[in-house]
Formats: C-alpha cells, sequence, structure tokens
C-alpha cells in the first residue's frame, strides 16, 4: 500500500532508514523501501548496510542523474500506489510519522506535506546562517502553511498518490541546481491538485556550512532565472521572482546590478556574522538576481 522513497546522495541513510522502518511495521501497513544511491562518492561502505535490510530496496545509479531524476525514478520502481517523498537529510522527530500519513490514503487527490523543523540548539558560526534562515522561512506550522500552501510546499517530506505523480513528476529538463520543489508545487497549483497541510514534522539534520550555503543559494538564483526566462513558472509565483518583475516593468534592474558589485562584500560580512540579518540575506539574493541579467530592459 505505501512505497517509501528516499533519494541518497552523499549522506548515511541508513538511520533514517531504519527509524522508518521501525515505524512502519508498528502500522502493520502492507508497505516497502526503497532507496536510489545517485551515484555517491561518500558513504558507500555506511549505505551497503540497506541492502541487506529486510523490506528495504536499495539500488546504486550508475552515473549521476540529479535530485529531480532520481526523484522520478523511485517512483517508476514503486509497487504500491502510495508514494512518501523523504530526504535522506531529515529525521522523524518521533515515532509517530508513518501513522500520521495512514488516514490521509483515502483520498488520492490531493498532496500532503508534514513539514520540517530545526534543532533548538544554535550551531556553530559556519552553520548559522542555513539554520536561522530555515527557522524562519521553512519550519512553519501547518496553519501557517496552509495559508499558502502551495508556495510553502517543499519535496523533502510528502504523501501522494501515483497517479497524481503522473501527472505532476518532477522536471527533469531544467539544471540540475535548485527549485525542483518549486516548479513541481507550482504545478501543482497549475493543475488544481490540493495540498493539505499537517502537523508532521522531520527534522532537517544536513545543515549547511556558509559557503555551502552561498554557493547553493547562487545555483537556486541561477535556476529560478532559468526557470523565468523558459516561462516555466510565473514571476509572480516566488517572492524573488516578483521584485525581480517589478525592477524589470521600471526598468531598474540596473540599479541592483550594481547594488551588487558595491555592497555584495558587506553583505556577505553580514550574514557571515553570529547575528545574520535575513532582509540584509534578501538584498542580498535579489541584487545577484539582478547580476544575472543580461539585459535589464527586459
Amino acid at each position: 500500500m505505501l512505497s517509501i522513497l528516499i533519494p541518497i546522495y552523499n549522506y548515511n541513510a541508513v538511520p533514517l532508514v531504519k527509524k522508518i522502518k521501525e515505524q512502519a511495521h508498528k502500522t502493520n501497513v502492507l508497505f516497502e523501501i526503497i532507496c536510489l544511491n545517485d551515484a555517491s562518492s561518500l558513504f558507500l561502505t555506511e549505505n551497503q548496510e540497506l541492502a541487506q535490510l529486510p523490506c528495504v530496496r536499495y539500488e546504486i545509479s550508475d552515473k549521476n542523474q540529479g535530485r529531480s531524476k532520481t526523484r522520478n525514478q523511485l517512483a517508476k520502481r514503486a509497487q504500491y500506489d502510495w508514494l512518501l517523498f523523504l530526504d535522506t537529510d531529515v529525521i522523524p522527530v518521533d515515532d509517530f510519522l508513518i501513522d500520521r500519513y495512514l488516514p490521509f490514503l483515502a483520498d488520492e487527490k490531493q498532496a500532503v506535506y508534514g513539514g520540517i523543523v530545526y534543532s533548538e540548539k544554535k550551531p556553530e558560526k559556519e552553520k548559522l546562517l542555513r539554520w536561522v534562515y530555515g527557522r524562519a522561512r521553512e519550519a512553519l506550522s501547518a496553519e501557517k502553511r496552509q495559508k499558502n500552501p502551495y508556495l510553502t510546499f517543499l519535496t523533502l517530506n510528502f504523501l501522494i498518490h501515483k497517479e497524481i505523480f503522473k501527472i505532476v513528476r518532477f522536471n527533469e529538463d531544467i539544471p540540475n541546481l535548485r527549485h525542483e520543489d518549486s516548479l513541481f508545487s507550482y504545478h501543482l497549483k497549475t493543475n488544481h491538485i490540493q495540498v493539505t497541510h499537517i502537523e508532521n514534522p522531520v527534522e532537517h539534520l544536513g545543515l549547511d556550512c556558509f559557503e555551502n550555503a552561498i554557493v547553493k543559494e547562487k545555483e537556486s538564483l541561477f535556476a529560478l532565472k532559468n526557470l523565468l526566462d523558459q516561462n516555466l513558472i510565473s514571476a509572480d509565483y516566488i517572492k524573488m521572482g516578483k521584485l525581480l518583475s517589478d525592477l524589470k516593468k521600471y526598468r531598474l534592474v540596473f540599479l541592483g546590478q550594481l547594488f551588487y558589485h558595491v555592497t555584495h562584500r558587506l553583505f556577505l560580512k553580514n550574514i557571515r556574522s553570529s547575528n545574520p540579518s535575513l532582509f540584509v540575506f534578501d538584498l542580498y539574493r535579489l541584487s545577484y538576481l539582478c547580476s544575472l541579467q543580461t539585459d535589464s530592459s527586459k
């Protein structure tokens, strides 16, 4: 009845798989766990243990396919109608993650998102930006998420029926950068598929250090530019896209470009500090997005 799908890339998935497997057994639901390693170079020895676990299927891709294709491949391998996607760098906060999803198996015309939380413990300075951002922008209650159900939907912990997933799959044609979540939720919205938010979070464990966080953010903004340039997503769907659209409307992108070149070092100093400002981070992101534009008149 339930296929639990876990994409793996350079992370030890054994703790997550063992905990999820234990929870699923306690519910007596018919289940399988499929783990697809996207040609990782790290934790290969540790993850090999997954191949020995009952009810777990562990495969390794011959070459790196990217997040979108890996998730689609997982869905293709699933034998059951209900798909529960979990990212590998998360862990359930209690013993009832599977239990809380089971009541929703009766309605196949929706996607269900359980949410995410971050540790209450403040991390070291190098991981502080991602922790502050995650707690403020991602770790939202179900009530808050439901007010903007599509934009607050993340693909690290969600349930969906296979027939719905056939309609709304991950786009394999976009660069393997970021914003596959945004495009997936946008397609849910444009296909009028309901998103239901519940209190069933996982804790995000894989906090990036500052350098990696900035690299990924730049990749994300480049990916957003690509989505907008190809008209794959509406400019007003994502806040940064809407702000860029407004700047283009009034032919002010050049100011954002100038702002980035003049101030980005000061911005980086702030957001790398022990008290990073998300307002400054947003200014940095918007100005960097402007710097990617080749024609400020558009």
